[in-house]
């Protein structure tokens, strides 16, 4: 291990700090997650240094700090795949198949998995190390499953195979390769992160919402606005997942494309039979272009013999996530119609309220118009002339009389009016 990172990191200054040994608590397994944490090293922009979590095959940890353009040439990857995991940026949900590593980009979990080992960038969440720690839990659980069964080679050749099939016959997730084990955890881990962040929002928003129906406030309607705004990001996000894993589970050549540790025990057969044969042409550039041709033949007909056989543990891995996934995206979407409900109910109420107030407005304007006539009366009477009306001593009764009668059949008049017409509901 210590070669490997020697190897791997460029020659330090001598002010550069060295991992030290720190105590961690151990895992469910037994084990420490990290074997060394540099947390000055945690972003070296200044040396192009990054620190990562590197997990290989047995379970072991330990972190190492590589330069980008040692991660592309290590993974064969090019630079943009690699900017997909820089947390600085703000990238969708993402699983990429490459030559020889898988990119996966979900949520906090950003990693480079190949055929022999995890490359997690460092980081103090708690989801990353709960990531570390399963994968180490599921790998060694694996590695004791592999010592108690492995007895004769033919178990060795069926364990080694593309069925991954235990001793009774039976698929098991023991058997499946390193890269879906690190990919299913990843997927686990993501589902899970964005399931909790859905019962969360549940726990806060039925309460709100039924709050809301029975007493609407600005600050009720400001609290259910930010709630809103926090379930259309999350359900974006869901559906990004969902989407990512749903366009793999339909292109079996993106599938194919992820069976790593096939690949390359497929590049590396031609080179080991050629070696057993004992055969050396005396050109090694010929070699080379024979070997190549050889390789590409052979894997173009093993793709065209297998085509569907070949992706059915990992589309199975997919659906069975994809089944997760799309039920938190149905928790969200049923809390969306229920937030939608709310505000259709509470439209209702306020266009009630506002028909109320239009009722009691045509109303008092009818009241009003009715109040009107008695002015007009006075002013008619009030005017300069002189007629013999105004020397009776009761005329005055039997105006006021007359006008309220008058007054009060018009009324009645408009209120009929309105009541056949179903303006007011009398």
């Amino acid at each position: 291990m210590a070669d490997l990172k020697e190897r791997l990191l460029p020659p330090k200054p001598a002010s550069a700090v060295n991992l030290r040994d720190a105590s961690y608590r151990p895992s469910a397994s037994g084990r420490q997650p990290f074997q060394g944490v540099d947390v000055m090293g945690l972003k070296k922009r200044g040396q192009g240094l990054r620190s990562w979590i590197r997990v290989d095959s047995s379970g072991n940890s330990q972190i190492i700090e590589v330069d980008k353009f040692t991660m592309m040439r290590r993974c064969d990857l090019p630079a943009r795949d690699l900017r997909l995991l820089d947390p600085l940026f703000v990238y969708p949900s993402t699983i990429l198949g490459r030559e020889k590593a898988i990119v996966v980009n979900l949520e906090q979990i950003r990693c480079i998995i190949t055929a022999d080992e995890v490359l997690l960038l460092n980081s103090l969440d708690n989801y990353v190390l709960q990531y570390v720690v399963e994968l180490q839990r599921r790998l060694t659980t694996a590695a004791v499953g592999e010592v108690w069964q492995s007895e004769g080679p033919e178990l060795n050749r069926r364990r080694s195979s593309r069925n991954y099939d235990s001793v009774f016959g039976t698929p098991s997730p023991d058997y499946l390769p390193f890269e879906f084990r690190a990919l299913e955890v990843a997927l686990e881990a993501a589902c899970t992160f964005l399931d909790s962040q859905a019962a969360e929002l549940e726990i806060e928003a039925y309460p709100l919402l039924d709050e809301l129906t029975s007493k609407i406030s600005t600050l009720n309607l400001e609290r259910v606005r930010r709630l809103k705004s926090r379930l259309v990001a999350l359900t974006r996000r869901v559906q990004k997942v969902r989407d990512e894993i749903e366009q793999l589970m339909d292109d079996d050549g993106d599938m194919a494309e992820m069976y790593l540790t096939e690949k390359k025990s497929r590049m590396e057969s031609p080179f080991h039979e050629q070696g057993s044969m004992g055969f050396r042409p005396p050109d090694s550039r010929r070699l080379d272009k024979c070997l190549s041709i050889a390789r590409s033949r052979h894997e173009s007909m093993r793709s065209s013999e297998s085509g569907t056989e070949s992706i059915e543990e990992l589309e199975m891995l997919l659906e069975a996530y994809f089944v997760v996934i799309d039920s938190t995206l149905n928790k969200l979407t049923s809390l969306k119609e229920y937030i939608d409900d709310t505000e259709d109910f509470i439209n209702i109420q306020l266009d009630n309220v506002r028909n109320q107030l239009i009722q009691f407005e045509l109303i008092l304007t009818t009241a009003t118009f009715v109040v009107a006539i008695f002015g007009v009366v006075a002013g008619i009477f009030g005017m300069n002339f002189a007629i013999p009306l105004f020397d009776n001593p009761g005329a005055f009764k039997w105006v006021l009389m007359i006008t309220a009668v008058c007054g009060i059949t018009i009324f009645c008049a408009f209120v009929w009016f309105f009541k056949y017409r179903r303006l007011m509901p009398l």
